[in-house]
Order: C-alpha cells, then sequence, then structure tokens
C-alpha cells in the first residue's frame, strides 16, 4: 500500500491547512463554539481546561472551561463502560478492523508499533507525520500511532508542535524497543561504503557505534528508517547502507552488515496513539496525563506549576518546551528593561509553550485540583488526553531473540494497555 501523500489529501478533501470550521471546539473573547455532542456523554469526573487568550494568528484550540463538571466538552452523565471496552468510536471501515494511521513505509518501526497497540488492524502508511494526523481527522483512518520520544534520540518535536496544531485527543501510548541493524545490498562490503543515510532519530540513535566502526561516510536523514532500505534497494546504491529493522532487510533484499548498532541496548521509543475522541479516564489502573500550556508573561509561571503538582505528589515523567510559534517573542519596554539594554529600546524574550506528562488520571481528584490551580496563573492550558500507562514487559533484544521478543511484548500488551 503506498503511503498517502499531502497532495492526495488536499486533492480529495481541500485544503489541509488548519481552519476554525475544521477544529470546531475553541473559545475566546471573540468566539465561544462548543464540542460537538456525537459521541456519548462522559461520566467521570474530571476537570476541563481552557484557553483564556487566544492570539490573532492563533489555531484554534480545544475548549477548556473553568469548571470541572466537563472534560473536552463533553458532560459526565453517562454510566461507565466496562474495562475491556472500546471506549473510542468504532471503526467506520469494517466492523472490527481498525486502520490505524502511521508516518513510513512497510517494515517501518511504527508500523510495529501500530501492531502492537491494535493487534489485527489495517496499517496505514503516510508519507509525512502530519499525513497521519489528518487522515485520522478526515476519516480516512480510525487511529493513528506515532513517536514521540526515544531514549537516546530524545523528542520528536514535529509531533509536539502537531498535537497541538490538530484536534486530536492522546488515547494511549506504547513503548517499543528499537533493535538497528546497518543494511546494503547483497555483496556489498562495510569498507566501500561512501554514505549511511537513516532517519535522523535512527543516525542520532547509532552515533557513536558508527564512530567506532571506522566507517568513513557521510550521514544523511530520510524520512524514515524503512524507507531508507526501500531507496537503496529501488536505487541499486553499492555505495549506501541504510539503519533500519531486520524486518526492513528481509522486506527489500537487503544484508546485514552490522547488528544491534544502536548506542544503548536499553533503546526504547515511546509511541503515542491517537483518536478523534478522548477515552473515559480512570482510576482502576496506571494513567498518564498530557498537558501543554503558557503564559503570557513569559515562563516565570514554570514554578508554580510544577509546585501544584508536587504539592499533590503527582510525578513527573516528561518536560520540555517548545517555541510559541503564534509569538515566537515577547517585547518588554519598560524602565527595568531599556536600563539592561546597551542601548534605548525593548528587551526581547522567546515565548514558549511547555509540555508536561504526569502520572495521575484526570478521574482523581489530586490531577483536577492541581490543573484547577494551574489554570489560575496561565494564559493557555490544554490536555491532550488522559490515557492508560503502558506497562509492557520489555528486555534489549538481540538479533535471535527480536522477533520473539517481539511477539511476548505483543502478547503482554494486550493484557495491560487498555483498547483506545
Amino acid at each position: 500500500m503506498k503511503a498517502i501523500a499531502p497532495s492526495h489529501l488536499k486533492l480529495i478533501f481541500g485544503s489541509s491547512q488548519p481552519t476554525a470550521r475544521s477544529y470546531p471546539c475553541v473559545q475566546n473573547a471573540h468566539r465561544s463554539d462548543s464540542c460537538g455532542t456525537s459521541r456519548s456523554e462522559w461520566h467521570s469526573s474530571s476537570a476541563v481546561l481552557t484557553s483564556k487568550v487566544v492570539s490573532r494568528e492563533t489555531i484554534p484550540m480545544p475548549l477548556v472551561s473553568a469548571g470541572v463538571d466537563h472534560v473536552n466538552g463533553h458532560h459526565r452523565h453517562q454510566k461507565p463502560p466496562n474495562v475491556n471496552d472500546d471506549l473510542s468510536p468504532a471503526p467506520m471501515h469494517g466492523a472490527n478492523r481498525l486502520r490505524v494511521a502511521y508516518q513510513g513505509v512497510t517494515g517501518a518501526y511504527s508500523e510495529a508499533a501500530a501492531c502492537k497497540a491494535y493487534p489485527n488492524c489495517e496499517a496505514i502508511p503516510c508519507a509525512q507525520f502530519e499525513d497521519a494526523f489528518q487522515a485520522v481527522e478526515l476519516c480516512i483512518s480510525d487511529r493513528a500511532v506515532l513517536p514521540i520520544e526515544n531514549s537516546l534520540g530524545g523528542s520528536i518535536h514535529r509531533n509536539n508542535d502537531l498535537l497541538l496544531r490538530h484536534c486530536l485527543h492522546i488515547v494511549g501510548e506504547v513503548q517499543l524497543p528499537v533493535h538497528h541493524c546497518l543494511l546494503a545490498l547483497p555483496g556489498v562490503r562495510k569498507e566501500f561504503l561512501t554514505c549511511v543515510i537513516s532517519h535522523p532519530q535512527g543516525l542520532a540513535q547509532c552515533e557513536r557505534t558508527l564512530t567506532k566502526l571506522g566507517l568513513n561516510v557521510s550521514r544523511e536523514a530520510v524520512d524514515d528508517t524503512a524507507g531508507a532500505a526501500e531507496f537503496i534497494s529501488a536505487n541499486n546504491l553499492h555505495d549506501t547502507a541504510a539503519i533500519a529493522s531486520a524486518r526492513a532487510a528481509e522486506i527489500y533484499g537487503l544484508e546485514i552488515l552490522e547488528d544491534g548498532i544502536q548506542d544503548d541496548a536499553s533503546n526504547v521509543t515511546r509511541f503515542v496513539m491517537l483518536a478523534r475522541e478522548p477515552i473515559v479516564p480512570r482510576t482502576d489502573r496506571p494513567f498518564k496525563t498530557s498537558i501543554v500550556f503558557a503564559h503570557e508573561k513569559g515562563t516565570s509561571v514554570l514554578f508554580k506549576v510544577l509546585s501544584a503538582l508536587a504539592f499533590r505528589d503527582i510525578s513527573l515523567t516528561k518536560i520540555e518546551s517548545r517555541p510559541n510559534h503564534n509569538r515566537p517573542i515577547r517585547l518588554v519596554d519598560d524602565v527595568n528593561a531599556r536600563r539592561r539594554c546597551e542601548r534605548r529600546g525593548t528587551a526581547k524574550h522567546f515565548e514558549y509553550m511547555f509540555y508536561i506528562d504526569f502520572e495521575a488520571s484526570m478521574a482523581e481528584d489530586r490531577a483536577q485540583n492541581a490543573l484547577s490551580e494551574v489554570r489560575e496563573f496561565t494564559s493557555f492550558l490544554r490536555v491532550l488526553g488522559s490515557y492508560p500507562m503502558d506497562m509492557t514487559p520489555w528486555s534489549p533484544s538481540s538479533s535471535t531473540s527480536h522477533a520473539a521478543s517481539s511477539k511476548m511484548n505483543h502478547l503482554y500488551g494486550n493484557l495491560h494497555m487498555a483498547t483506545a
């Protein structure tokens, strides 16, 4: 199956640029809309958060209200479903089989993550990360599974930005051990290589190992790991190697020159599962909640947010900042600022959005109370999702046990992850 390209999406569904009509969950001083109620209403007690300030070039964000009677625009009156129920809408393409979008081509790690998250799904390859977001929004697929961070390479910043731009919800996570191999055409020797290609994360995760191998090669980034293997095979490149999985080598007819070249054997990528509707948060299993916030007067709010969480014994699993694309620079024009400057004028400060993951469910009072407090001193606050943590046991894989380890992770994932 060919990857969904942006031009195809535009051709079928019109422009891919987000508009206020595309994302109805918006509230600011000039406009007030509410989310649709096509989905069953929620029963769980969960705080709802909203943006109080939207800049003049804002991308519409989901509604967050001052009260605690709604979550993402849904009321809380329905009896909660069973633990093993799928809490998101039923598949639109077939009776029982989900269509799950991922970025890359067949053999990509994202495809493996999609199949771990949703066994027996129909995996839909997409050319770019944004295509996967659009595929879900436009009902081409039912879910998307996309990487968000890696234990060696760090965060995938592009997907953090897209989470803020689009109106999808995180409904789960899946952690996938990543086992990299150096692949080339049959008969190619390492000493004859002049270039190694892979996804930027793949190159970053194998940087030290490539140096230790003593290869005099350039390193070039491509869209995904399996795509690198496909490119070498399709173009019959005898001087180029790819960093990809052993499965990609089998699919595209390449040989493994070096096995397990990641810098750390415990190399894990965390993926998030995205859907058009959120799931009902629960308290009978470990949950994680992801939020993003900003303040119009700079970064001093960060300490207050962390204090609100720490006071309630809520543990953070991730925190990072990203530029505020709507307002990247804040100008300060006051007496103190002018005194600090060498010449008369205004001081310039960078503006940031802060992303935080913490271990608590929005069905818990402590999470609701913490975010109610956070809302008091932030100008923008959005819950990206409250979802079950992936409790799958895993261990570093080797070339001989990689397939068996993947199957074991797959089985444990079915037992410990809530269906989303």
